[in-house]
């Protein structure tokens, strides 16, 4: 089930067309936004959250990048879209990337966990994290692009799956969104569990909404891939990030 069906079952109520009335802080319709689940007082942290997000990206119904957004205090998470960064439209981002502690989340060969991050980081001292927002493929070329990322320290996140974002197909169970993805960095830099359950449960919500909505849980592509239910061509370089992302055999056989 794509994102156009799910688009137009959120224009459905009891089999009836009706008019849409949409939330102004999440786009959502009103039956199905998930601003009040947002945490009661937005997280405030001792550093910034920078997305850099795929145009692509920015136009899904589904994205999870507003839900981090709105549930962190004013100024602490900010959004810059592109697929090359930074550039003179991306205004303060290039000033940013260059403060001290300034970290990029992406599992390269050079990766260290977080968790290592966060014992030897000076406390108290603020950090920014750096999130490249869109598909696998969409991440890898933004990242292989903005050559000013490369001089970064890349941190990774331990693996701790499978993802709550149960209605878009994931590359592997160990994948998560964005929102999931900060959420958990988050309260690793913070030393505070409870913020991955406040960042996360507009996405919770939003899940249970599409479902009762008609949408399917999704399973991951190596699971399909096990299953033989994957049924789109599967490129060179998609089956090797997959190998990378997992340590099921059975991938040996496609």
């Amino acid at each position: 089930m794509d994102e156009d069906f799910i688009q137009f079952a959120d224009e459905i109520v009891l089999g009836e067309n009706v008019q849409r009335s949409s939330c102004a802080k999440c786009r959502r319709p009103q039956r199905v936004c998930w601003c009040s689940y947002l945490p009661e007082v937005p997280v405030t942290i001792n550093g910034k959250i920078i997305v850099l997000q795929h145009p692509d990206e920015e136009k899904r119904n589904l994205k999870t990048g507003p839900m981090l957004f709105h549930g962190m205090s004013s100024g602490q998470c900010i959004i810059y879209y592109g697929k090359k960064f930074p550039s003179a439209k991306h205004e303060g981002l290039k000033e940013m990337l260059e403060e001290h502690y300034t970290y990029v989340l992406y599992p390269g060969p050079q990766s260290r966990s977080i968790t290592t991050i966060s014992d030897i980081h000076p406390k108290g001292a603020p950090y920014n994290l750096v999130l490249i927002d869109g598909t696998w493929q969409q991440a890898k070329s933004m990242y292989f692009h903005s050559t000013f990322l490369h001089s970064l320290p890349q941190v990774s996140l331990p693996e701790l799956g499978p993802s709550l974002y149960v209605i878009r197909t994931q590359p592997s169970e160990y994948c998560l969104s964005t929102v999931e993805s900060a959420a958990l960095a988050i309260s690793i830099m913070e030393e505070d569990k409870s913020i991955v359950d406040k960042l996360v449960h507009p996405l919770k919500a939003l899940c249970t909404f599409q479902l009762n909505y008609g949408a399917v849980e999704h399973q991951d592509k190596v699971t399909l891939l096990e299953l033989g239910q994957y049924r789109k061509p599967v490129g060179k370089r998609t089956m090797k990030f997959l190998r990378q992302t997992t340590n099921k055999a059975v991938l040996g056989k496609f």
